[in-house]
C-alpha cells in the first residue's frame, strides 16, 4: 500500500505544477552501473532529463555483479549467514552505487542528493531476503525535490517499521522499488533502463528471430514476469497497474524507443509472446489421503515457512490416495522439502520427491480469450518434438508446461516459429 497524501505532499504537487515540471523516476540496473565509465554514462543521461525541464528521481541497483560476489563471500565465511545479516551485507551494493552516482551528477553541475531506502521512506514487512513494500512516506524525497535536486535511491531495500532492521525485497526488487516510489509520487512515466531495448516476444538470447514489442498490457506483462520473462518484476508490474503508472522499459546504452507497458496496448495478437523460466523446482508428496483438509495442510505448512508455490497438479485418486505436485524457486527447495516432510505424519502420505531438473514455458497474449484451441496446438507443437508435458497450468490470457529443463530452448524456438512465424530481429 502507497501511503496517501499528506499536507507535506499537497505542497510538494502544487509547486512541481507552478514549475511547470513533469515528474520522472528513472531506474538503472546492474549492467548499466557496472564500471566507472557507465556510471558516468547514467550521470550524463540523468542530467540531460534534468536539463530538458523534469525533476528526477533515480533508483539504482548494484554495480554488476556485486550482489552476487556478495552472497559468494557470506556463503564462504558462514554456513548458515541468516536473513538479518544477509540483508545488512547485500544492502551495501546499491549504497555504493547510490554515492557513485551522485558524485558523478554533481561533477557535471547539477545538485544531487542519495537516499537509502530507509531514508527515502521505504517502508517494508519483515520477511528478510523477500521483503513486500508496505508503505512510502516520501517526504524527505520530496523536499530535495522541491530545493532543485536530483534524488538517488537504493532500491531493492526499506525498513521494517517494527523492528527498525533493514530488509531486501528479493531478487529484481529496484524495479518494485522505482514504480513504488512513481506511484507514491505521482510521477508521469517511471523510465526502467537495462542492458535490453525492451520487452521481446522471446528472449532473443534463445530465438534470433524474436522481436521488440512496442507496447504491452499491464495485464500481459504481469503474466509474461510471473512467467520467468526477466526484463520486469512481477511486482513492479502490479504497482504499476494498481496505480496506472506508465512504464517504459529501454536500454541505457541508446537513445531509441523502447517498450511502454500501460493499460491499453495497441498489438492485439492472439499471443504476444513466449516466455520460460528455469528458476523453478518440482516437489511431489505421494500417498496422500484424498480427502477434505489435507491440501490445506500441506500448503498451509510452505506458507507458515515463507515459500512461495507456482504451480499445482493433484492426481486423480486411486483407492483413496492421490499425488500433489507443486513448483517453488529451487533457492527454497530445500525449506519446501523440509516443511512438506515435516506434515507427512500429520497427512499419513508416504513419501517426498524432488526434481530440480525442470523448466516452464509459457504463452501469453490478451488475444487468448477470443481463439479457441491456442492449448491444443502448444500441446501439438510440444508432442511434434517428443517434449513431455509433467504439468500444465493456465489463466485466461496464459498457458504453461513444466518439461524438462535441457528441451526448454527447444520448446521456446518451436512456439516461436509457430505461433509467431517470420519475425526478424529488431
Amino acid at each position: 500500500m502507497i501511503e496517501s497524501r499528506s499536507a507535506g505532499h499537497a505542497q510538494f504537487e502544487a509547486t512541481h505544477i507552478l514549475r511547470g515540471m513533469s515528474l520522472v523516476v528513472q531506474k538503472y540496473g546492474g549492467t548499466s552501473l557496472g564500471d566507472a565509465d557507465r556510471i558516468s554514462n547514467v550521470a550524463r543521461r540523468v542530467v540531460e532529463t534534468r536539463k530538458s525541464g523534469n525533476d528526477v528521481v533515480v533508483v539504482v541497483s548494484a554495480m554488476g555483479q556485486s550482489t552476487d560476489e556478495l552472497i559468494d563471500l557470506a556463503t564462504r565465511v558462514s554456513s548458515r549467514p541468516g536473513g538479518r545479516e544477509m540483508d545488512m551485507l547485500l544492502t551495501a551494493g546499491e549504497r555504493i552505487s547510490m554515492a557513485l552516482l551522485a558524485m558523478a551528477i554533481r561533477d557535471l553541475g547539477v545538485e544531487a542528493a542519495s537516499l537509502t531506502g530507509s531514508q527515502a521512506g521505504i517502508l517494508t514487512d519483515s520477511v528478510h531476503g523477500g521483503a513486500k513494500i508496505t508503505a512510502i512516506r516520501g517526504d524527505r524525497v520530496r523536499q530535495y525535490l522541491d530545493e532543485g535536486l536530483v534524488v538517488i535511491v537504493a532500491g531493492f531495500q526499506g525498513v521494517d517499521p517494527e523492528s527498525r532492521d533493514v530488509t531486501t525485497l528479493g531478487r529484481g526488487g529496484s524495479d518494485a522499488t522505482a514504480v513504488a516510489m512513481a506511484a507514491a509520487l505521482e510521477a508521469d512515466v517511471c523510465e526502467i533502463y537495462t542492458d535490453v531495448d525492451g520487452v521481446y516476444t522471446a528472449d532473443p538470447r534463445l530465438v534470433g528471430t524474436a522481436r521488440k514489442l512496442d507496447e504491452v498490457s499491464y495485464e500481459e506483462m504481469l503474466e509474461l514476469a510471473g512467467a520467468g520473462a526477466g526484463v520486469l518484476m512481477a511486482r513492479s508490474v502490479e504497482f504499476a497497474r494498481r496505480f496506472g503508472i506508465p512504464v517504459h522499459v529501454r536500454s541505457s546504452f541508446h537513445d531509441r524507443p523502447g517498450t511502454w507497458i500501460k493499460e491499453d496496448a495497441m498489438e492485439q495478437t492472439v499471443i504476444t509472446g513466449v516466455a520460460h523460466d528455469t528458476s523453478e523446482a518440482k516437489v511431489t508428496v505421494h500417498g496422500v489421503p484424498d480427502q477434505p483438509g489435507i491440501a490445506a495442510r500441506l500448503f498451509g505448512a510452505l506458507a507458515a515457512d515463507d515459500i512461495d508455490v507456482d504451480m499445482i497438479v493433484q492426481n486423480v485418486s486411486t483407492e483413496g490416495h492421490t499425488d500433489i505436485s507443486f513448483t517453488v524457486p529451487k533457492e527454497h527447495l530445500d525449506e519446501a522439502r523440509s516443511a512438506a516432510e515435516g506434515v507427512l505424519p500429520d497427512l499419513e502420505a508416504k513419501g517426498v520427491d524432488v526434481d530440480p531438473t525442470i523448466a516452464k514455458v509459457s504463452l501469453v497474449g490478451a488475444g487468448m480469450r477470443n481463439h479457441p484451441g491456442v492449448a491444443a496446438d502448444m500441446f501439438k507443437v510440444l508432442s511434434e518434438h517428443s517434449i513431455n508435458i509433467s504439468m500444465i497450468s493456465t489463466s485466461a490470457i496464459r498457458i504453461s508446461c513444466v518439461i524438462d529443463a535441457d528441451r526448454v530452448e527447444e520448446a521456446v524456438q518451436a512456439l516461436h516459429d509457430y505461433y509467431l512465424p517470420g519475425e526478424e530481429a529488431v
